[in-house]
């Protein structure tokens, strides 16, 4: 090691970049990253290597999963130009909207100079990027009635818990209480998505708009499965429904399931929320949730369910860590059910 440069433990490197220890045993894991090792063999970070980590977090902060970043830094130019047509799609979204909010600014401002005092929901309405969905109902079983309620639902909601807490049934509450909610259960991939297949055989343009998605997935890195087109079919369906999946990571592999959430991230702020329930590390990447996200958590103990800050130390975080798993662990481990001999 050069002795004039700082070097860094995991943990001082971790607190500086804003990321977990975890994140950073994960990039080296990946091959993102490889740390300088003490003569004791402890893990040290210097000027170089914090450049390159401070890129990795800027990189994810666009919502890309590892595998886009790995390709990115590895000087992978299809990856890099489909990862900017994305973000540019997604900017040109906002500016679609922000034009919307100028022009109902200026027809505002038009009526006041005329003498005309605007409404106080056009006002609002003229300030707000969207609009606010919001929903309040009291609990299934085995909650026992207790008052639930969402403010200013986002974008993308994450539903976690173990196995047990509940998360089906506040689920399938939330798609019959919400507007124009559906729910999407795992019966989604049934006889291998056969009744998906039919249903879009009958639609040719929502069958198109499921190529058109599919083909931009594998082109990411995602594996052309029933599974993955049973999924795009509701995600692709031309209305605004708001879909509240089961499992959003049921029948993917690893690198499907990183393709697909970092999809549903670039989808632009115009898109509809959507809600899932998910137990895996590659869906619900902590280190990589954005602003318009939330995180959902059904405890153990069947106390309410709790909004999770995706800090460390925040109330639930430790219980949302636990809960998840990576996509080969899930895989390995789908439908056991753990038991203790009388």
């Amino acid at each position: 090691m050069n002795a004039a440069a700082r070097f860094l433990s995991p943990s001082e490197a971790a607190r500086q970049l804003g990321i977990s220890a975890k994140a950073l045993r994960l990039y080296e894991e990946r091959g993102l990253i490889v740390p300088h090792r003490s003569p004791a063999g402890w893990r040290a970070y210097g000027p170089a290597e914090m450049a390159r980590c401070a890129e990795i977090v800027e990189l994810r902060a666009l919502g890309l999963g590892i595998s886009e970043v790995a390709r990115i830094l590895g000087g992978d130019a299809a990856s890099l130009g489909r990862v900017l047509a994305a973000h540019e799609t997604a900017l040109e979204a906002r500016i679609r909207q922000c034009g919307d909010s100028i022009a109902r600014v200026r027809r505002l401002r038009t009526e006041l100079d005329g003498g005309k005092m605007p409404a106080t929901r056009d006002i609002i309405g003229a300030v707000r990027t969207r609009p606010t969905i919001s929903v309040a109902f009291d609990l299934p079983w085995p909650w026992g009635g207790e008052r639930f309620e969402l403010r200013d639902v986002k974008l993308l909601n994450h539903i976690v818990g173990p196995l047990g807490s509940g998360k089906t049934r506040l689920a399938q509450r939330l798609a019959e209480t919400l507007p124009d909610a559906a729910f999407v259960g795992l019966d989604r991939t049934a006889d291998g998505g056969a009744a998906v297949r039919a249903r879009l055989d009958a639609d040719p343009l929502h069958k198109a708009r499921v190529a058109a998605s599919r083909a931009a997935l594998l082109a990411v890195g995602a594996v052309d499965s029933p599974a993955l087109t049973a999924l795009l079919a509701p995600l692709e369906a031309d209305d605004d429904t708001i879909l509240v999946i089961d499992m959003l990571e049921h029948g993917l592999d690893a690198a499907s399931q990183e393709a697909v959430i970092a999809h549903l991230r670039h989808r632009g702020p115009g898109a509809r929320p959507l809600f899932f329930l998910t137990r895996s590390s590659a869906i619900l990447d902590l280190d990589a949730v954005g602003d318009d996200e939330a995180i959902i958590l059904c405890p153990a103990n069947h106390s309410l369910p709790i909004s999770v800050t995706p800090v460390p130390g925040a109330p639930g975080y430790e219980a949302v860590a636990t809960c998840l798993a990576s996509p080969e662990v899930r895989a390995r481990t789908e439908g056991m059910i753990a038991w203790r001999p009388a």
